[in-house]
């Protein structure tokens, strides 16, 4: 009798034993073909659609030539306890990835990402205008936003992003910037608020392109300010005459400069009643701390830079200077 009872539990014993020998193969085996190369040859982006299933995905990733084997790449998502941690989004896989490197990027939700400029002092008609015409974002912008509220940087987005919420983070981070320049300001700067301080870094953003001036051009500007003279800044007349939609496309006129509108600083005295583009952090950082100059004046000097006067007499020597040499320029 005991031999009877002996027999069955040695074979279960051993039946037990072989399913852990083929779980413990298997694991090994799923182990080591994912650490493999793949199948991809050159690099290659895929699309991965929200709700997707481990099993969809793997469908994916097989016809894309990502991975050759979809049983063996879920199989593995089981084993890591990650089939429910995959992210959707746009993936780019190098050539030859391994299927745990793709189960990795998924998990951690390492998609591609698109980038777009704004260049200082574009205005908010040029941004928008940009913007529709950027690729992989969505939807409709409802309105072009204030003047100055957009802070020119590089920004990232994924495929389907939209265009609004792209906005959002433009007026976001130019609210936190000018705030944190704002309370770190010259205290004797002269200006009202930060509002002000936007509009006087737009129209210094306008003026020059050349770094090293602009602290110098901000200080001339706040002198006037408190001389009681008039800015007579030709790029509010520039934004006057087009609205900040489009440039100019030719030489100011006279009749540019006799042009009724608040943002003419040269026939209104004090700041225009609102920024003429949007500023970068080193316009608004000129204003906030200005340059300590005497200067009054300033004018081209046919190098892409200007050169600075403190009295009328020397600044029109200075802009006799730059006539005569356009005019052999042109000759």
């Amino acid at each position: 009798m005991r031999r009877a009872v002996l027999w069955p539990l040695t074979g279960l014993a051993v039946l037990v034993g072989l399913v852990v020998v083929l779980v413990i193969a298997g694991w090994l085996y799923v182990h080591g073909r994912l650490d493999s190369p793949g199948p991809l040859r050159l690099e290659h982006t895929v699309v991965m659609p929200q709700g997707a299933s481990a099993f969809d995905i793997a469908d994916l990733l097989e016809e894309a030539g990502v991975i050759d084997d979809p049983l063996l790449f879920v199989a593995g998502l089981w084993i890591e306890d990650k089939q429910h941690s995959l992210k959707a989004g746009e993936y780019m896989f190098e050539a030859l990835v391994t299927p745990r490197g793709v189960m990795e990027k998924l998990v951690a939700g390492e998609t591609v990402l698109h980038r777009f400029t704004v260049k200082e002092g574009m205005t908010s008609a040029e941004v928008v205008a940009l913007l529709n015409e950027a690729p992989w974002l969505v939807g409709e912008i409802a309105a072009v936003p204030a003047e100055g509220s957009l802070l020119p940087e590089t920004y990232h987005y994924d495929l389907g992003d939209t265009r609004a919420r792209l906005i959002e983070r433009m007026e976001h981070a130019m609210t936190r910037l000018l705030d944190e320049l704002w309370q770190a300001r010259d205290p004797t700067v002269g200006l009202e608020d930060a509002g002000e301080a936007l509009v006087l870094a737009s129209i210094v953003e306008k003026e020059t392109a050349v770094a090293e001036e602009r602290p110098l051009i901000a200080g001339v500007f706040l002198n006037r300010l408190r001389e009681n003279m008039r800015l007579q800044a030709d790029v509010t007349v520039i934004y006057a005459v087009t609205g900040g939609k489009h440039p100019l496309g030719r030489a100011l006129s006279r009749a540019d400069l006799r042009v009724e509108s608040p943002y003419n600083t040269y026939r209104n005295g004090g700041l225009p009643p609102g920024p003429i583009a949007n500023p970068g952090r080193a316009s608004l950082a000129a204003v906030m701390n200005p340059a300590e100059t005497d200067a009054l004046y300033f004018v081209a000097d046919g190098s892409g830079g200007h050169v600075f006067a403190a009295t009328l007499d020397e600044h029109n020597r200075n802009v006799a200077r730059w006539r005569a040499k356009r005019a052999g320029a042109k000759n």
